[in-house]
């Protein structure tokens, strides 16, 4: 759901006095700090609007974001008032998706944190070592390149190795790559993760030994095998994020399944010609 923080005005933000509110020992969400006709906006509904602001205004003082974030409030159910009752079709259908789409979501994120807690994660983590455990050992290699953009300068850059010039040295100076801070070495990877050429070039290789000028569509390559060995299960706290979304997309997948078939559902539009999205004017009052 698109955040509903509208804008900060330069001149609410130039206020520098609160509202007076009534005094409180201990201020709550409920605490009232202004009334607009009958409706009241309260603390929860400044604090919420504070976590919605863009980064830019939380480095405001509070001194004057938080007279500023009460204008805007009033502001904001000045215009409500105004034109709640007014709406047109297309602004209430809008209106419709937008409050559907944020229930939608905190349900969602309620369930998916839930689910996600250390002991399922633990419990995942266990499941993934297993079957990481099963079958051939996969191998991984550890290399490093020099890429260069042309044929050309990746043959000066192997007359360079030939001559003696240490690989990490020349992969700072010459390649393009992102990896030339830490002399190319590209770290430790299994099958299927590199293009196929690049892939290949290296298995061909035994520790240490460099590889000729191999051409992908990244540019001009040479490729050193610094070392490789069976695949082990990575620690916990290197696949936990993935962990983690894998049982929420699961638990809100599930969670979706459970109230469907506990509710009654009728789909009336599995007939219709799809091209009616394209009748925007059906929107028009």
């Amino acid at each position: 759901m698109r955040r509903n923080t509208t804008f900060l005005s330069a001149a609410a933000l130039a206020v520098t006095l609160a509202l007076p509110v009534q005094a409180q020992d201990a201020p709550d969400a409920a605490t009232v700090l202004a009334r607009v006709g009958e409706a009241e906006i309260t603390l929860g509904h400044a604090l919420a609007l504070r976590e919605q602001l863009p980064e830019q205004f939380l480095s405001v003082p509070d001194t004057t974001l938080f007279p500023a974030i009460v204008e805007q409030l009033i502001e904001q159910e000045l215009l409500h008032q105004h034109k709640a009752d007014d709406l047109t079709r297309r602004q209430r259908s809008m209106l419709d998706n937008e409050v559907r789409n944020f229930t939608a979501n905190a349900a969602l994120s309620e369930v998916a944190i839930a689910a996600a807690s250390d002991e399922a994660i633990a419990a995942a983590y266990e499941a993934f070592a297993a079957e990481f455990g099963q079958g051939e050992p996969e191998t991984e290699y550890n290399a490093a390149h020099i890429l260069v953009q042309s044929e050309a300068e990746i043959e000066e850059v192997a007359a360079e190795l030939d001559g003696g010039r240490p690989f990490d040295e020349v992969a700072r100076e010459r390649s393009i790559d992102g990896s030339a801070q830490s002399g190319g070495d590209l770290g430790w990877f299994g099958e299927g993760v590199m293009i196929p050429a690049f892939e290949a070039a290296v298995m061909e290789l035994e520790p240490g030994e460099v590889s000729p000028p191999i051409e992908t569509q990244f540019g001009w390559h040479i490729v050193r095998l610094i070392d490789r060995r069976d695949a082990q299960v990575p620690p916990l706290e290197e696949v936990r994020e993935d962990l983690s979304g894998e049982i929420q997309r699961e638990a809100a997948r599930a969670f979706v399944e459970e109230l469907r078939a506990a509710a009654e559902v009728e789909n009336l539009a599995t007939d219709m010609d799809p091209s009616i999205l394209g009748q925007r004017e059906l929107l028009d009052d």
